[in-house]
Protein backbone atom coordinates (compact mmCIF):
# COMPACT_ATOMS: atom_id res chain seq x y z
CA UNK A 1 0.00 0.00 0.00
CA UNK A 2 2.99 2.29 0.88
CA UNK A 3 4.30 1.96 -2.58
CA UNK A 4 0.22 2.82 -4.31
CA UNK A 5 0.87 5.60 -2.24
CA UNK A 6 4.70 6.77 -3.34
CA UNK A 7 3.22 6.23 -7.30
CA UNK A 8 0.36 8.70 -6.41
CA UNK A 9 1.64 11.25 -4.77
CA UNK A 10 4.63 10.77 -7.77
CA UNK A 11 1.70 11.74 -10.42
CA UNK A 12 -0.10 14.11 -8.05
CA UNK A 13 3.30 16.13 -7.79
CA UNK A 14 4.26 16.05 -11.47
CA UNK A 15 0.66 16.84 -12.81
CA UNK A 16 0.27 19.51 -10.22
CA UNK A 17 3.91 21.41 -11.17
CA UNK A 18 3.54 20.58 -15.03
CA UNK A 19 0.06 21.94 -15.44
CA UNK A 20 1.07 25.91 -15.21
CA UNK A 21 4.02 25.24 -17.94
CA UNK A 22 1.09 23.28 -20.20
CA UNK A 23 -0.82 26.79 -19.29
CA UNK A 24 1.83 29.10 -20.44
CA UNK A 25 2.23 26.95 -23.88
CA UNK A 26 -1.38 26.38 -24.55
CA UNK A 27 -1.42 30.77 -24.50
CA UNK A 28 0.81 30.98 -26.67
CA UNK A 29 0.08 28.32 -29.24
CA UNK A 30 -3.76 29.82 -28.94
CA UNK A 31 -5.04 26.54 -27.86
CA UNK A 32 -8.19 28.07 -26.32
CA UNK A 33 -11.67 27.54 -25.38
CA UNK A 34 -13.69 29.96 -26.51
CA UNK A 35 -17.09 30.55 -24.51
CA UNK A 36 -19.80 29.62 -26.68
CA UNK A 37 -23.78 29.67 -26.07
CA UNK A 38 -23.98 26.22 -24.31
CA UNK A 39 -20.66 27.00 -22.11
CA UNK A 40 -20.78 28.29 -18.63
CA UNK A 41 -17.43 30.09 -18.75
CA UNK A 42 -17.66 33.63 -19.81
CA UNK A 43 -13.81 34.38 -21.24
CA UNK A 44 -11.58 32.54 -22.98
CA UNK A 45 -9.59 29.48 -21.50
CA UNK A 46 -6.64 27.39 -22.28
CA UNK A 47 -7.22 23.94 -22.67
CA UNK A 48 -4.38 20.93 -22.93
CA UNK A 49 -4.49 19.84 -19.33
CA UNK A 50 -4.31 16.57 -19.90
CA UNK A 51 -0.83 17.07 -21.28
CA UNK A 52 0.42 17.59 -17.74
CA UNK A 53 -2.20 14.78 -16.68
CA UNK A 54 0.04 12.05 -18.93
CA UNK A 55 3.44 13.63 -18.03
CA UNK A 56 1.80 12.93 -14.17
CA UNK A 57 1.48 9.31 -15.53
CA UNK A 58 4.25 8.45 -17.39
CA UNK A 59 6.21 9.53 -14.20
CA UNK A 60 4.66 7.32 -11.83
CA UNK A 61 4.99 4.85 -13.80
CA UNK A 62 7.99 5.28 -14.49
CA UNK A 63 8.50 5.50 -10.49
CA UNK A 64 6.64 2.11 -9.97
CA UNK A 65 9.79 0.18 -11.89
CA UNK A 66 12.02 0.89 -9.66
CA UNK A 67 9.70 -0.03 -6.62
CA UNK A 68 10.42 -3.57 -5.50
CA UNK A 69 6.65 -4.80 -4.62
CA UNK A 70 5.48 -2.96 -7.92
CA UNK A 71 7.83 -4.65 -10.60
CA UNK A 72 5.45 -7.29 -10.70
CA UNK A 73 2.81 -5.39 -11.97
CA UNK A 74 5.29 -5.09 -15.33
CA UNK A 75 5.40 -8.72 -15.77
CA UNK A 76 3.23 -8.83 -18.60
CA UNK A 77 2.17 -5.98 -21.23
CA UNK A 78 -1.24 -4.23 -19.58
CA UNK A 79 0.74 -1.12 -17.83
CA UNK A 80 2.70 -0.57 -20.47
CA UNK A 81 -0.18 -0.87 -23.19
CA UNK A 82 -2.19 1.62 -21.38
CA UNK A 83 1.04 4.08 -21.50
CA UNK A 84 1.44 3.55 -25.46
CA UNK A 85 -2.05 3.78 -26.21
CA UNK A 86 -3.07 7.13 -23.32
CA UNK A 87 -0.39 8.78 -25.66
CA UNK A 88 -1.65 7.82 -28.91
CA UNK A 89 -5.29 9.38 -27.50
CA UNK A 90 -3.84 11.78 -25.33
CA UNK A 91 -1.94 13.38 -28.71
CA UNK A 92 -5.52 13.14 -30.38
CA UNK A 93 -7.23 15.40 -28.00
CA UNK A 94 -4.55 17.86 -28.53
CA UNK A 95 -4.87 18.00 -31.91
CA UNK A 96 -8.73 18.61 -31.14
CA UNK A 97 -7.84 21.13 -28.73
CA UNK A 98 -5.96 22.95 -31.17
CA UNK A 99 -7.86 22.32 -34.06
CA UNK A 100 -11.16 21.30 -33.42
CA UNK A 101 -11.86 17.80 -35.48
CA UNK A 102 -14.68 16.90 -36.53
CA UNK A 103 -16.70 13.49 -34.22
CA UNK A 104 -16.20 11.06 -37.15
CA UNK A 105 -12.32 11.65 -37.18
CA UNK A 106 -12.41 11.72 -33.22
CA UNK A 107 -13.94 8.30 -33.21
CA UNK A 108 -11.89 6.62 -35.52
CA UNK A 109 -9.34 7.65 -33.61
CA UNK A 110 -10.71 6.49 -30.23
CA UNK A 111 -11.26 3.29 -32.09
CA UNK A 112 -7.56 2.86 -33.16
CA UNK A 113 -5.91 3.95 -29.62
CA UNK A 114 -8.33 1.31 -27.88
CA UNK A 115 -7.14 -1.30 -30.69
CA UNK A 116 -3.56 -0.25 -29.64
CA UNK A 117 -3.89 -1.35 -26.16
CA UNK A 118 -6.16 -4.15 -26.87
CA UNK A 119 -3.13 -5.77 -29.14
CA UNK A 120 -0.54 -4.41 -26.28
CA UNK A 121 -2.65 -7.24 -24.18
CA UNK A 122 -5.52 -5.25 -22.27
CA UNK A 123 -8.39 -7.16 -23.37
CA UNK A 124 -11.41 -9.14 -21.70
CA UNK A 125 -11.27 -12.44 -21.22
CA UNK A 126 -14.59 -13.67 -19.27
CA UNK A 127 -18.02 -13.00 -19.14
CA UNK A 128 -20.13 -14.73 -16.43
CA UNK A 129 -23.54 -15.12 -17.52
CA UNK A 130 -25.57 -16.01 -14.23
CA UNK A 131 -28.76 -17.34 -16.10
CA UNK A 132 -29.64 -20.83 -17.05
CA UNK A 133 -26.56 -22.39 -16.11
CA UNK A 134 -24.11 -20.86 -18.48
CA UNK A 135 -21.91 -19.95 -15.94
CA UNK A 136 -18.37 -18.75 -17.29
CA UNK A 137 -17.42 -18.03 -20.79
CA UNK A 138 -14.44 -17.60 -22.10
CA UNK A 139 -13.74 -14.77 -24.65
CA UNK A 140 -11.77 -15.02 -27.90
CA UNK A 141 -10.45 -13.05 -29.85
CA UNK A 142 -13.16 -12.25 -32.21
CA UNK A 143 -15.54 -11.16 -29.30
CA UNK A 144 -12.89 -9.62 -26.66
CA UNK A 145 -11.21 -7.31 -28.77
CA UNK A 146 -14.57 -5.98 -30.15
CA UNK A 147 -16.22 -5.76 -26.57
CA UNK A 148 -13.06 -4.37 -25.28
CA UNK A 149 -12.64 -1.59 -28.02
CA UNK A 150 -16.69 -1.10 -27.32
CA UNK A 151 -16.40 -0.52 -23.35
CA UNK A 152 -13.22 1.74 -24.19
CA UNK A 153 -14.74 4.53 -26.88
CA UNK A 154 -17.92 4.39 -24.26
CA UNK A 155 -15.88 5.42 -21.42
CA UNK A 156 -14.44 8.04 -23.29
CA UNK A 157 -17.07 9.55 -24.78
CA UNK A 158 -18.95 9.33 -21.51
CA UNK A 159 -16.08 11.23 -19.46
CA UNK A 160 -15.62 14.05 -22.36
CA UNK A 161 -19.39 14.72 -21.93
CA UNK A 162 -19.59 15.58 -18.47
CA UNK A 163 -16.38 17.67 -19.08
CA UNK A 164 -18.87 20.68 -18.91
CA UNK A 165 -18.21 22.65 -15.41
CA UNK A 166 -15.11 23.55 -13.69
CA UNK A 167 -13.31 20.48 -12.02
CA UNK A 168 -16.52 18.35 -12.98
CA UNK A 169 -14.40 15.46 -15.12
CA UNK A 170 -11.28 15.92 -12.86
CA UNK A 171 -12.95 15.11 -9.63
CA UNK A 172 -15.13 12.68 -10.55
CA UNK A 173 -12.82 10.98 -12.28
CA UNK A 174 -10.34 10.81 -9.40
CA UNK A 175 -13.28 9.55 -6.96
CA UNK A 176 -14.08 7.07 -9.79
CA UNK A 177 -9.76 5.93 -9.79
CA UNK A 178 -10.04 5.30 -6.15
CA UNK A 179 -13.06 3.31 -6.24
CA UNK A 180 -11.54 0.86 -8.84
CA UNK A 181 -8.44 1.10 -7.32
CA UNK A 182 -9.98 -0.13 -3.66
CA UNK A 183 -11.82 -2.80 -5.68
CA UNK A 184 -8.56 -3.92 -7.60
CA UNK A 185 -6.64 -4.09 -4.28
CA UNK A 186 -9.24 -5.65 -2.07
CA UNK A 187 -8.99 -9.07 -5.16
CA UNK A 188 -5.60 -9.03 -4.64
CA UNK A 189 -5.94 -8.91 -0.88
CA UNK A 190 -8.51 -11.96 -0.49
CA UNK A 191 -6.48 -14.01 -3.34
CA UNK A 192 -8.43 -13.56 -6.68
CA UNK A 193 -5.29 -11.61 -8.26
CA UNK A 194 -2.06 -10.18 -6.89
CA UNK A 195 -2.04 -7.17 -4.60
CA UNK A 196 0.81 -5.54 -6.82
CA UNK A 197 -1.31 -5.81 -10.27
CA UNK A 198 -2.02 -3.32 -13.30
CA UNK A 199 -5.40 -2.23 -12.59
CA UNK A 200 -4.68 -1.15 -9.20
CA UNK A 201 -1.35 0.44 -10.69
CA UNK A 202 -3.57 2.02 -12.90
CA UNK A 203 -6.03 3.47 -11.03
CA UNK A 204 -3.47 4.73 -8.09
CA UNK A 205 -1.42 6.69 -11.24
CA UNK A 206 -4.97 8.18 -12.58
CA UNK A 207 -6.24 8.86 -8.98
CA UNK A 208 -3.08 11.28 -8.61
CA UNK A 209 -3.22 12.37 -11.98
CA UNK A 210 -6.44 13.97 -11.67
CA UNK A 211 -6.12 15.19 -7.72
CA UNK A 212 -2.51 17.00 -9.17
CA UNK A 213 -4.67 18.65 -11.39
CA UNK A 214 -7.86 19.56 -9.94
CA UNK A 215 -6.50 22.57 -8.47
CA UNK A 216 -5.88 24.70 -11.26
CA UNK A 217 -9.11 23.21 -12.61
CA UNK A 218 -11.73 24.06 -9.87
CA UNK A 219 -13.65 26.98 -9.82
CA UNK A 220 -12.76 29.69 -11.14
CA UNK A 221 -10.84 27.46 -13.72
CA UNK A 222 -7.33 28.57 -15.15
CA UNK A 223 -7.10 25.22 -17.86
CA UNK A 224 -9.34 22.67 -19.02
CA UNK A 225 -8.09 19.52 -19.80
CA UNK A 226 -9.52 19.55 -22.69
CA UNK A 227 -10.34 16.55 -25.30
CA UNK A 228 -6.70 15.25 -24.16
CA UNK A 229 -7.66 14.97 -20.67
CA UNK A 230 -11.11 13.47 -20.65
CA UNK A 231 -10.43 11.46 -23.53
CA UNK A 232 -6.81 10.00 -21.62
CA UNK A 233 -8.83 9.21 -18.41
CA UNK A 234 -11.80 7.14 -20.00
CA UNK A 235 -9.14 4.83 -21.47
CA UNK A 236 -7.54 4.27 -18.86
CA UNK A 237 -10.43 3.65 -16.70
CA UNK A 238 -11.77 1.39 -19.43
CA UNK A 239 -8.07 0.05 -19.14
CA UNK A 240 -8.21 -1.01 -15.61
CA UNK A 241 -12.09 -2.17 -15.54
CA UNK A 242 -11.05 -4.76 -18.45
CA UNK A 243 -7.83 -5.82 -16.31
CA UNK A 244 -9.78 -6.19 -13.07
CA UNK A 245 -12.98 -7.91 -14.15
CA UNK A 246 -12.03 -9.66 -17.51
CA UNK A 247 -9.28 -11.80 -16.09
CA UNK A 248 -11.08 -13.21 -13.08
CA UNK A 249 -13.01 -16.32 -13.19
CA UNK A 250 -16.37 -14.97 -11.12
CA UNK A 251 -17.32 -19.14 -10.55
CA UNK A 252 -14.27 -19.12 -7.74
CA UNK A 253 -15.98 -16.61 -5.90
CA UNK A 254 -17.22 -17.83 -2.46
CA UNK A 255 -20.62 -16.42 -2.30
CA UNK A 256 -23.30 -14.64 -4.29
CA UNK A 257 -23.06 -11.35 -2.94
CA UNK A 258 -19.56 -11.14 -3.85
CA UNK A 259 -20.21 -12.97 -7.03
CA UNK A 260 -22.55 -9.77 -7.77
CA UNK A 261 -19.85 -7.26 -9.15
CA UNK A 262 -18.68 -9.71 -11.62
CA UNK A 263 -21.70 -10.96 -12.64
CA UNK A 264 -21.27 -9.00 -15.77
CA UNK A 265 -17.15 -7.53 -16.32
CA UNK A 266 -19.31 -4.69 -17.10
CA UNK A 267 -21.52 -4.04 -13.61
CA UNK A 268 -18.39 -2.77 -12.19
CA UNK A 269 -17.40 0.29 -14.18
CA UNK A 270 -21.13 0.91 -15.06
CA UNK A 271 -21.53 1.28 -11.22
CA UNK A 272 -18.32 3.02 -10.99
CA UNK A 273 -18.88 5.80 -13.87
CA UNK A 274 -22.78 5.31 -13.23
CA UNK A 275 -23.05 9.49 -13.61
CA UNK A 276 -20.86 9.71 -16.72
CA UNK A 277 -22.66 7.04 -18.78
CA UNK A 278 -26.30 8.00 -17.97
CA UNK A 279 -25.46 11.30 -18.93
CA UNK A 280 -24.05 9.92 -22.27
CA UNK A 281 -27.01 7.54 -22.51
CA UNK A 282 -29.32 10.54 -22.04
CA UNK A 283 -27.77 12.57 -24.76
CA UNK A 284 -27.77 9.94 -27.32
CA UNK A 285 -31.23 9.46 -26.56
CA UNK A 286 -32.21 12.94 -26.35
CA UNK A 287 -30.54 13.89 -29.64
CA UNK A 288 -31.69 10.71 -31.51
CA UNK A 289 -35.35 11.79 -31.24
CA UNK A 290 -34.76 15.20 -32.20
CA UNK A 291 -33.37 13.54 -35.50
CA UNK A 292 -29.87 15.11 -34.71
CA UNK A 293 -26.41 13.72 -34.48
CA UNK A 294 -25.64 11.62 -31.18
CA UNK A 295 -22.24 14.15 -31.01
CA UNK A 296 -23.88 17.26 -31.87
CA UNK A 297 -23.57 19.22 -28.80
CA UNK A 298 -26.39 21.09 -26.67
CA UNK A 299 -27.10 22.95 -23.31
CA UNK A 300 -29.00 19.43 -21.39
CA UNK A 301 -26.46 17.55 -20.00
CA UNK A 302 -26.73 16.54 -16.10
CA UNK A 303 -24.92 19.67 -15.05
CA UNK A 304 -26.91 22.14 -17.29
CA UNK A 305 -30.25 20.77 -15.78
CA UNK A 306 -28.30 21.23 -12.15
CA UNK A 307 -27.58 25.33 -12.71
CA UNK A 308 -31.03 25.35 -14.39
CA UNK A 309 -32.92 24.03 -10.94
CA UNK A 310 -30.84 26.77 -8.94
CA UNK A 311 -27.54 25.38 -7.75
CA UNK A 312 -24.49 27.63 -8.10
CA UNK A 313 -21.32 26.36 -10.33
CA UNK A 314 -19.80 25.40 -7.14
CA UNK A 315 -22.44 23.41 -5.78
CA UNK A 316 -23.82 22.05 -8.86
CA UNK A 317 -19.90 20.22 -9.04
CA UNK A 318 -20.14 18.82 -5.50
CA UNK A 319 -23.23 17.55 -6.24
CA UNK A 320 -22.04 15.80 -8.82
CA UNK A 321 -19.07 14.69 -6.77
CA UNK A 322 -21.38 13.11 -4.36
CA UNK A 323 -23.41 10.98 -5.80
CA UNK A 324 -20.64 10.45 -8.36
CA UNK A 325 -18.61 8.97 -4.44
CA UNK A 326 -21.70 7.41 -3.46
CA UNK A 327 -22.52 5.28 -6.21
CA UNK A 328 -18.95 4.38 -6.66
CA UNK A 329 -17.80 3.77 -3.41
CA UNK A 330 -21.53 1.93 -2.80
CA UNK A 331 -20.59 -0.59 -5.53
CA UNK A 332 -17.58 -1.13 -4.41
CA UNK A 333 -18.22 -1.73 -0.40
CA UNK A 334 -21.00 -3.65 -1.59
CA UNK A 335 -18.92 -6.41 -3.53
CA UNK A 336 -16.10 -6.13 -0.70
CA UNK A 337 -18.39 -6.50 2.44
CA UNK A 338 -21.55 -8.91 0.39
CA UNK A 339 -24.24 -6.44 0.34
CA UNK A 340 -24.35 -5.88 4.84
CA UNK A 341 -27.38 -5.02 5.89
CA UNK A 342 -26.41 -1.83 7.60
CA UNK A 343 -24.56 -1.19 4.53
CA UNK A 344 -27.40 -1.21 2.63
CA UNK A 345 -29.22 0.94 5.24
CA UNK A 346 -26.71 3.33 5.12
CA UNK A 347 -26.60 3.82 1.02
CA UNK A 348 -30.19 4.35 1.23
CA UNK A 349 -29.96 7.30 3.83
CA UNK A 350 -27.83 8.85 1.57
CA UNK A 351 -29.65 8.19 -1.51
CA UNK A 352 -32.40 9.98 -0.18
CA UNK A 353 -30.03 12.81 1.25
CA UNK A 354 -28.43 13.25 -2.03
CA UNK A 355 -32.49 13.41 -4.00
CA UNK A 356 -32.85 16.28 -0.97
CA UNK A 357 -29.98 18.21 -2.00
CA UNK A 358 -30.09 18.39 -5.90
CA UNK A 359 -34.05 19.39 -5.34
CA UNK A 360 -33.24 21.83 -2.33
CA UNK A 361 -32.96 24.83 -5.01
CA UNK A 362 -36.25 23.88 -6.74
CA UNK A 363 -38.27 23.41 -3.34
CA UNK A 364 -36.50 26.74 -2.23
CA UNK A 365 -37.70 28.59 -5.22
CA UNK A 366 -41.04 27.36 -4.60
CA UNK A 367 -41.62 28.04 -1.07
CA UNK A 368 -40.00 31.93 -1.84
CA UNK A 369 -42.55 31.70 -4.91
CA UNK A 370 -45.23 30.50 -2.58
CA UNK A 371 -44.28 33.15 0.26
CA UNK A 372 -44.37 36.19 -1.69
CA UNK A 373 -47.74 35.44 -3.52
CA UNK A 374 -49.25 34.92 0.15
CA UNK A 375 -47.93 38.28 1.14
CA UNK A 376 -49.43 39.60 -1.94
CA UNK A 377 -52.97 38.09 -1.10
CA UNK A 378 -52.36 39.54 2.54
CA UNK A 379 -51.85 42.78 1.32
CA UNK A 380 -54.80 42.39 -0.73
CA UNK A 381 -57.35 41.51 2.10
CA UNK A 382 -55.83 44.03 4.35
CA UNK A 383 -56.81 46.98 1.97
CA UNK A 384 -59.87 45.80 1.27
CA UNK A 385 -60.73 45.37 5.03
CA UNK A 386 -59.36 48.74 5.89
CA UNK A 387 -62.11 51.17 7.15
CA UNK A 388 -61.14 53.52 4.56
CA UNK A 389 -61.71 51.51 1.93
CA UNK A 390 -65.26 49.90 3.31
CA UNK A 391 -65.75 54.06 3.05
CA UNK A 392 -64.87 54.45 -0.25
CA UNK A 393 -66.98 51.41 -1.08
CA UNK A 394 -70.27 52.77 0.65
CA UNK A 395 -69.93 55.98 -1.88
CA UNK A 396 -71.91 55.39 -5.15
CA UNK A 397 -69.40 56.26 -7.97
CA UNK A 398 -69.28 60.02 -9.36
CA UNK A 399 -69.23 60.93 -12.99
CA UNK A 400 -66.79 63.77 -13.66
CA UNK A 401 -68.02 67.07 -13.61
CA UNK A 402 -71.00 66.68 -11.82
CA UNK A 403 -71.80 66.83 -7.91
CA UNK A 404 -73.26 63.87 -5.75
CA UNK A 405 -75.90 66.41 -3.66
CA UNK A 406 -78.87 65.75 -4.74
CA UNK A 407 -80.41 68.84 -4.23
CA UNK A 408 -77.71 70.40 -6.59
CA UNK A 409 -79.13 68.64 -9.64
CA UNK A 410 -81.01 70.99 -12.11
CA UNK A 411 -85.32 70.52 -12.11
CA UNK A 412 -86.10 68.24 -15.07
CA UNK A 413 -87.01 70.80 -18.22
CA UNK A 414 -90.80 70.46 -19.51
CA UNK A 415 -91.24 69.17 -22.46
CA UNK A 416 -91.05 71.10 -25.34
CA UNK A 417 -88.91 73.98 -23.34
CA UNK A 418 -86.30 75.78 -24.81
CA UNK A 419 -87.58 74.90 -28.40
CA UNK A 420 -88.33 77.22 -31.09
CA UNK A 421 -91.85 77.65 -32.69
CA UNK A 422 -91.70 76.07 -36.15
Amino acid sequence: MREYAVVLLTAGLVTFLATPVVRMASIRLRMMAAPRERDVHVIPTPRGGGVAMYLGVAAAILVATRLPALQRTFEDSQTAAVLVAGGLICALGVLDDKFGLDALTKLTGQIAAAGVMVLLGVQLAFVFLPVADIGTLSLGPSIGVPLTILLTVLTVNALNFIDGLDGLAAGVSALAALAFFAYSYHLGVVGYDQVASAPALITAVLAGACLGFLPHNFNPARIFMGDSGSMLVGLMLSAAAVSATGRVDPQSFDSAASLLPLALPLLVPIAVLFIPFIDLVMAVIRRSLRGQSPFSPDKMHLHHRLLAIGHSHRRAVLVMYFWAALLSFGAVALSITGGRAELLVAIAVLLVVGVVVVLSPRARRAAREARAAELVAQRQRSRADHPTARAVRAVPPTVPGRSTDPAAEPAPRAAGAGQGVR
